[in-house]
């Protein structure tokens, strides 16, 4: 898990963050069991207090389910996941867009930029 101790972003989005982007990778399959909120604050060298806080959000957002006595577990639930990956991709796109405009290109610009990028990758692989 990479967490930016000096970002300006607070350290339980970024354990948010980062636990969608594991599971966007398929690396955290849905009823998946996360690690003890003692266990991944020492892996990361957090306070306990910082992933309760990340927990309690992920469990508001309905992207994770605590099971008493049992733990905290991924939400089986294909939907969830669809959206996950989904808010992803505008998020990537939506910067995509917004750094290309700051530096100067036209939408024309931009979507062509796009086209031959994608094209040649589609070749490479």
């Amino acid at each position: 898990m990479n967490i930016d101790y000096n970002a300006s972003k607070p350290i339980y989005e970024q354990v948010i963050d980062e636990i969608k982007r594991e599971i966007a990778r398929g690396e955290l399959k849905p009823g998946q069991k996360l690690p003890s909120q003692r266990e991944l604050a020492k892996e990361i060298q957090v306070n306990p207090n910082t992933v309760q806080r990340a927990y309690r959000e992920m469990e508001i957002l309905n992207l994770v389910e605590t099971k008493r006595g049992k733990g905290t577990f991924i939400k089986d639930d294909d939907k969830v996941i669809n959206e996950i990956n989904d808010q992803m991709a505008k998020a990537a796109v939506e910067k995509f867009i917004e750094d290309m405009l700051s530096i100067g290109f036209e939408k024309a610009e931009i979507i062509n930029l796009f086209k031959e990028e994608f094209e040649r990758r589609i070749q490479n692989d």
